[in-house]
């Protein structure tokens, strides 16, 4: 699993550039076999074990982790959108296009479609609400500017209008479009405990606070290139979104 979990991730460094948050999370990479171990084994947000207690849909023995998100990907057509940076929101821009042009040039609703958006490496940050990216300091800590303002962002401007660089890509609004979100719970174990001195937690504390406090339609994923390659065996195409 720790070997597996290491190759992931440093597949996923070599399709981001280099910055001083993503040297820092394979400097956290490099000495975390402990914390590679912990994320095989986190705490589970919500209503993450939905499912848990039956097979899941894959035919793989009972797992802690649900699948239950892998049943809501029934769009005659299906994408995986690969968000592996902040990139200025880009991957919510493109799942909002793919459910608009489609509408638009086909007729389509959003019921004919399935559009997936995985938060993974630095791009995992979004999936946490304000009241986090205030109490860690996740704008100054990765480096995020909010739009608003123009200074480190205190509050997740992927969540609101004003935040976003298209109408309808924050991410409520997809959320009740039916977009489905995962989320890498590696990138979480790391990063939020590159995160947790800032807000005078420990990185154990830190996890927990995060994983119990993911935006509502998020589901936890083992590590985010799973997540890709589960959406890829039911039926979506990949993009890559920055």
């Amino acid at each position: 699993m720790q070997r597996r979990l290491e190759d992931d991730l440093a597949s996923a460094s070599e399709m981001v550039s280099a910055s001083t948050p993503r040297r820092e999370f394979l400097a956290q990479l490099g000495v975390g076999g402990a914390a590679l171990a912990a994320a095989a084994i986190p705490l589970m947000p919500g209503d993450a074990f939905a499912g848990a207690s039956r097979t899941a849909s894959s035919g793989h023995a009972r797992t802690p982790w649900s699948e239950a998100w892998l049943d809501k990907i029934t769009g005659k057509h299906k994408q995986f959108f690969d968000a592996t940076e902040f990139n200025g929101g880009f991957a919510m821009v493109f799942a909002a296009n793919f459910l608009n042009l489609y509408h638009e040039a086909y007729g389509l609703t959003d019921k004919d479609l399935t559009a997936v958006v995985g938060l993974r490496h630095m791009a995992m940050p979004m999936a946490l609400p304000d009241a986090m990216w205030a109490k860690y300091k996740i704008g100054e800590t990765f480096k995020l500017a909010d739009p608003a303002t123009n200074a480190p962002a205190v509050r997740n401007p992927f969540v609101h209008q004003d935040g976003v660089k298209f109408p309808g890509s924050d991410i409520p609004t997809l959320t009740n479009r039916g977009v489905i979100f995962t989320v890498c719970n590696v990138a979480l174990t790391v990063l939020s405990g590159m995160a947790a001195k800032g807000a005078g937690e420990s990185a154990d504390a830190a996890k927990q606070d995060w994983t119990q406090n993911l935006l509502p339609g998020m589901t936890l994923v083992p590590v985010g290139v799973l997540a890709v390659n589960r959406a890829q065996e039911h039926g979506c195409t990949y993009c890559y979104a920055g």
